[in-house]
């Protein structure tokens, strides 16, 4: 057996995700997300996830960025118990 050649192996740079779009497209997009719903979040307390799942257009890879995103500015993203996110 010889060794798979690198070129054989995926890139994430440029493999294609939902809608064609790479990993950076959806992070640049999740992460404009994040922020209007970051506003939506101070405005109204809570956000359900369900909710963020419709503004992403089901997208589970920008969804789970977004929540990512939300995370790190501070929100608490809540659990599979309480799948709201709050301040």
């Amino acid at each position: 057996m010889s060794k798979p050649d690198m070129m054989d192996s995926c890139d994430i740079r440029t493999k294609a995700y939902r809608n064609g779009k790479t990993f950076d497209e959806c992070r640049s997009i999740a992460r404009g997300h994040s922020q209007k719903i970051g506003d939506m979040i101070r405005t109204k307390k809570t956000v359900a996830w369900s909710e963020i799942l419709d503004m992403v257009d089901h997208d589970e890879l920008v969804y789970k960025l977004t929540l990512k995103y939300l995370r790190q500015d501070g929100f608490d993203i809540g659990n599979y118990k309480a799948p709201v996110v709050k301040t």
